[in-house]
């Protein structure tokens, strides 16, 4: 396994990888950060390029996951990795609950700790969901959307591409959010969202649009 990113978020899914049984050949990839060791906890080497990288995948296997956040990164990151050869694998934490029924979740996301998702759902292409968040029945999650600790997500709601869902963060039933939306931490969604906003608050109001 190869965990993109060495700091922060990529030491959460370490855990998960340790949870799985995925340590063996397991590396960290950062070209950015220079105060790194050249290998963490004195057994996962940091790689610095797609030269390494290329020889990681040809002897310890193609798996890759995304140890970083943000939307529009994830994205960047998985488009330079997946045309490296790599496989976009999907980790889910053993601590975590997922409903026997109608549930489907796509290549490259990170289901961290004690999330709890119910039946019929649908979580698209590199969604991260991150510890101790909930996911109601019949949701929907676009691809490469970051749901950030404590979130919860009620019973038919679709959340559209890129979206991030700030800590604390409260979606209430049948509500619409478009894609390239973000939600501030604490905030209570109850009506639907257009695309390209940014919305906080209580009840959530949008405060801005993004014209990109």
């Amino acid at each position: 396994m190869l965990i993109v990113g060495a700091k922060g978020f990529a030491k959460e899914v370490l855990e998960v990888c340790h949870q799985q049984g995925k340590l063996n050949g397991l590396a960290f990839y950062d070209d950015v950060n220079d105060d790194l060791p050249e290998v963490l906890y004195d057994k996962f080497p940091v790689l610095k390029d797609d030269k390494q990288v290329m020889y990681h995948f040809g002897n310890f296997g193609k798996d890759f996951t995304l140890g970083v956040g943000g939307p529009k990164i994830r994205e960047i990151l998985f488009k330079k990795f997946y045309a490296l050869g790599g496989n976009f694998t999907t980790l889910i934490s053993s601590s975590s609950y997922i409903g026997n029924y109608g549930n489907h979740i796509s290549e490259g996301c990170n289901i961290m700790q004690k999330v709890v998702i119910t039946n019929d759902v649908l979580i698209h292409k590199g969604v991260l969901i991150n510890q101790l968040s909930s996911i109601g029945h019949d949701v929907i999650i676009g691809e490469f959307s970051e749901i950030c600790p404590n979130v919860s997500i009620s019973g038919n709601c679709k959340i559209g591409n890129q979206v991030f869902i700030g800590t604390g963060a409260i979606v209430l039933p049948n509500v619409t959010v478009g894609s390239n939306v973000i939600i501030g931490a604490g905030a209570v969604v109850s009506k639907d969202l257009p695309e390209n906003c940014v919305a906080v608050g209580i009840p959530a109001k949008i405060i801005k649009i993004n014209n990109e």
